[in-house]
């Protein structure tokens, strides 16, 4: 295998191994879900307001560690696009 092959199929998998950005979900038009990891409340994020306080390049999984729960405080919220889905329970 030549070596610019072996370059170009590094450069391929790293670029799948990259976290989704709030420019990706915006091109998609896919908001962001939040769950509080200590008491279990959620909501969905609009990402346009996300990638005006945040800006684009923002990773997903990082907005959490900036976001505080509305329901107990907890600055413990994790973050992930949300896809459309069957309801709720894929929400898990």
């Amino acid at each position: 295998m030549s070596q610019m092959k072996r370059q170009i199929e590094r450069a391929a998998e790293a670029e799948a191994r990259r976290p989704v950005t709030l420019a990706d979900l915006s091109a998609e038009g896919v908001d962001v879900f939040c769950w509080c990891n200590r008491c279990g409340h959620n909501a969905t994020s609009a990402t346009r307001l996300l990638v005006a306080q945040l800006g684009p390049a923002m990773a997903v999984p990082e907005i959490g560690a900036r976001m505080r729960c509305s329901s107990c405080g907890s600055k413990d919220v994790a973050t992930r696009p949300a896809w459309p889905s069957l309801g709720m329970v894929t929400h898990h």
